[in-house]
């Protein structure tokens, strides 16, 4: 049930693709080829997303579902286990993960977001 609701709100974002580029069963969505979101297609009970570094700690005490980005930079992504958290909520992290990596792409690229 996550998986499909996961792929389905991160594919309906403008330029998003879901790859494999690690392995069979880890999906990756990535907008204009930069990673945002990914999760384990065997076991999708988790997924990791980018985070604001004060985002992340605060989230990291105020939920026991939220860890540190699992083979990630620690302090710019965060974990985040689907069982007990709000779908809203999940899909606002989602959100501010692609909205971050958005706004790090070169601007030709986000004027070119702009246009699909």
């Amino acid at each position: 049930m996550f998986l499909e609701s996961i792929n389905s709100f991160c594919l309906s974002k403008k330029g998003v693709e879901a790859t494999f580029p690690f392995d069979e069963k880890t999906i990756v969505w990535k907008v204009l080829g930069k990673m945002f979101c990914l999760g384990d297609t065997d076991n999708f009970s988790q997924i990791t997303v980018k985070c604001n570094p004060e985002d992340s700690e605060k989230f990291q005490e105020q939920y026991e579902q939220i860890k540190p980005g699992y083979h990630m930079n620690k302090k710019l992504w965060i974990s985040v286990e689907l069982e007990g958290l709000d779908s809203e909520f999940v899909f606002s992290l989602i959100e501010t993960s692609y909205q971050l990596v958005v706004q790090k792409l070169p601007k030709k690229e986000q004027l070119l977001l702009e246009t699909l």
